[in-house]
């Protein structure tokens, strides 16, 4: 029998998965935008960008954007994404879509969307110039080991 827990394709291009009802607190919210960045950079995802938009939008707290170099890339990115928050956090994207073009994959965990661009894609909707009042949240790959 088909397992439908994770994702139930909606149309072509749309995911919907399980939903979270509880929403974190504002520090978990940040680590797992951290989780996220990390993730994309794992599969080499480029100018990895975290912005705080909470107080500004009422979409989300946090939009992290990353560039992937090919359709196969931004689907790699998005995946590595998926699997570390399901196995970090328990958790599953909302709706994920645009997997299938792979040209601007965005996935939406509530508190924080998450846009995987192609280079000309990312240049054109310039989420960093429109949403330029936001806080840029600076992160490293990977926490130094002390």
């Amino acid at each position: 029998m088909p397992d439908y827990t994770h994702s139930t394709p909606l149309a072509p291009s749309t995911v919907s998965t399980a939903v979270q009802t509880e929403r974190s607190s504002p520090d978990q919210t940040r680590e797992l935008a951290l989780t996220i960045a990390r993730a994309a950079e794992d599969r080499k995802g480029a100018e990895i960008t975290i912005l705080r938009v909470e107080e500004i939008s009422y979409l989300a707290d946090y939009f992290v954007i990353a560039t992937g170099f090919s359709n196969v890339q931004v689907r790699a990115i998005s995946r590595s994404i998926q699997d570390k928050v399901e196995e970090e956090w328990q958790r599953y994207p909302i709706r994920v879509e645009g997997l299938s073009e792979g040209n601007w994959v965005l996935q939406d965990y509530g508190e924080i969307i998450v846009h995987i661009f192609m280079p000309q894609e990312r240049e054109f909707y310039n989420l960093e110039a429109f949403w330029g009042h936001a806080e840029r949240i600076d992160f490293s790959p990977y926490p130094s080991m002390k």
